[in-house]
């Protein structure tokens, strides 16, 4: 697989490299894993505050979760 990177992101990975000392390649796999990672929590994000939208999804109080966590005082 092959990407086009715009110049300057092309800058910033190469700067990446060189600070770390790490390969390319090996950078771009932790840049895509820890993307990955953050674009998964963002969708699943975006579907809950879908369903807390359209009231399928039930939110709780602060003071809701300590009475139900018997925090209160």
């Amino acid at each position: 697989m092959s990407i086009e990177l715009d110049p300057a992101t092309e800058r910033r990975l190469d700067s990446l490299v060189s600070l770390t000392g790490r390969a390319r390649e090996v950078c771009l796999r932790d840049i895509i894993e820890r993307g990955l990672d953050d674009l998964e929590d963002y969708v699943r994000a975006i579907e809950v505050l879908e369903r807390v939208r359209n009231g399928t999804e039930r939110t709780y109080s602060a003071a809701e979760v300590r009475r139900a966590l018997e925090l209160e005082d």
